[in-house]
């Protein structure tokens, strides 16, 4: 950018134009602007809408998931029987336990049904007894790592966004230098009524670029973080699932 700006002084002074006064027409460089940095901006732009829509259903799903999450966790604390948290799953789906939840239950049926009626004199009558707890953890972790991927969906896509954007605003800051160069040549001028064009073009790639990449970096910064602490309530949840069913049912 040093170099740039020396460029530009260089060239005021050489073809001895007075300085710029007045305010920028953006759109009327937009229209005048060459058909490659058309082209760029075109591509910056559908990056930076299609990250904006992930943004935004993100931005409702995450904050979804965790009011279902805080009201799960308070039905399931409260009942006292597996079948009363799965009779209220249904109305609180957007949470990433339920998930976790149903996996662990339908595991714990699966057993009940697959194992005969206790004849050891130690387990009382009528208790179901679990086959393998080691089971039901396998089950819980391969739920967690299913709601793990649902909740990161689409994200990358910010990543995509945030490290791919610069370098084509670059491109077409590279192409306008380029264009720029390419006039000075033709008419073997240095004025600076000459080379402007060219430079506003770059610049307007640039700020394009940065436009796009800047919210997508922080927002996928931001879910990444959400991501992470669900995952962590969701291994905390698993625990808490696990203790309970050791108590019941072994």
């Amino acid at each position: 950018m040093h170099t740039l700006g020396s460029l530009v002084l260089a060239l005021q002074v050489q073809g001895g134009a007075a300085p710029v006064t007045g305010n920028t027409d953006v759109i009327r460089l937009l229209r005048d602007t060459g058909g490659i940095n058309q082209a760029v901006l075109l591509v910056l732009l559908i990056f930076s809408i299609s990250s904006w829509a992930v943004i935004l259903h993100k931005a409702w799903t995450l904050r979804a998931a965790g009011d279902h999450s805080k009201r799960f966790i308070e039905v399931f604390r409260r009942s006292s029987k597996f079948s009363e948290v799965q009779a209220a799953c249904a109305s609180l789906s957007a949470s990433p336990l339920v998930g976790v939840f149903q996996s662990g239950y339908a595991e714990i049926n699966a057993q009940f049904r697959l194992t005969p009626p206790a004849t050891d004199a130690a387990v009382p009558a009528g208790r179901a007894t679990l086959k393998s707890l080691a089971a039901v953890d396998r089950a819980l972790l391969r739920a967690a790592s299913a709601e793990i991927g649902k909740l990161e969906k689409r994200v990358a896509f910010l990543a995509t966004t945030a490290s791919i954007t610069p370098f084509i605003g670059l491109f077409g800051t590279v192409w306008g230098i380029l264009v720029a160069f390419n006039r000075i040549g033709a008419t073997g001028s240095t004025n600076l009524a000459i080379v402007a064009p060219g430079i506003s073009e770059a610049l307007i790639s640039t700020a394009a670029g940065l436009f796009a990449a800047i919210p997508a970096v922080y927002f996928y910064n931001h879910f990444s973080t959400t991501v992470k602490t669900f995952a962590t309530e969701m291994d905390d949840f698993a625990l808490e699932f696990l203790n309970i069913a050791e108590r019941n049912f072994t």
